[in-house]
């Protein structure tokens, strides 16, 4: 755990729709077996044509509605619906549901690091990008590496955003400890960990949320874990979700 290395990877260019993600990873770092890579949604999202331009989207009567209750562009408050499959929430913001089952404020639309008057969409299924990114980079350097595409989220109760991990390859989420003992030799009985969200949280740090311009990050040396992919809960499981779906009916 002591030797793991961490490195952002500079010097990618601005990147715009076509462009190989993993070729121009390649080219900047030497990657090893085992090795993890985070990337930023918005990178691959601008790679894969996920972008729009304001003016061409014309809102619906909902998008005024929520616009103005808001105080948003309608125009990107229907950006925000068009992603959305479940609204929980729709006033200090709107809080909604994707279709891949990550929840998140806007939808995860956003106007950062994009030119004007457009906005990005978080790819429509991470998983499939992740796994995507993962054997291109099998292909380029002949290495088996994890990948992770992230996303920065708010947090309930805390201030401040922190990165978080919607698609990953080459590993499992959750790092789950179940039936394990701690050092007292009692059974662990609820502990799942979760690993992804931790490595994209510190991939975050790297990248920067401004003009850092780190999009990708290397991990070197992570120890190998064992668990499962259930990182989010089902509707039944979810009681915050169930709470604001009751108080707060769209």
């Amino acid at each position: 755990m002591e030797n793991i290395v961490v490195t952002g990877i500079r010097g990618l260019p601005l990147i715009k729709a076509g462009d190989n993600i993993a070729a121009m990873i390649c080219e900047r770092v030497t990657i090893e077996d085992g090795d993890i890579v985070s990337i930023a949604s918005t990178i691959y999202s601008k790679a894969k044509g996920y972008t729009k331009a304001l003016v061409d989207i014309i809102p619906s009567d909902k998008a005024l509605r929520l616009g103005k209750l808001n105080g948003e562009d309608p125009r990107f408050v229907q950006a925000v619906l068009d992603a959305s499959v479940d609204i929980i929430m729709e006033y200090p913001f709107i809080l909604s549901e994707l279709s891949f089952g990550h929840i998140g404020v806007r939808a995860g639309v956003d106007q950062s690091n994009i030119d004007d008057g457009m906005v990005i969409f978080l790819p429509p299924n991470p998983m499939q990008a992740a796994a995507k990114v993962q054997e291109e980079i099998r292909q380029i350097a002949g290495k088996n590496v994890g990948i992770i595409i992230t996303d920065t989220c708010g947090r309930s109760f805390r201030r401040g955003q922190t990165g978080h991990a919607i698609g990953w390859a080459g590993f499992t989420a959750i790092r789950d400890f179940r039936g394990d003992v701690d050092l007292f030799g009692h059974e662990l009985k609820i502990t799942e960990e979760a690993v992804v969200d931790e490595i994209a949280g510190f991939a975050n740090f790297v990248m920067g949320e401004s003009n850092n311009g780190v999009p990708a990050v290397l991990f070197h040396n992570c120890p190998p874990w064992a668990g499962h992919d259930n990182i989010y809960f089902t509707k039944d499981e979810d009681i915050t979700r169930r709470l604001l779906k009751e108080k707060c009916p769209s």
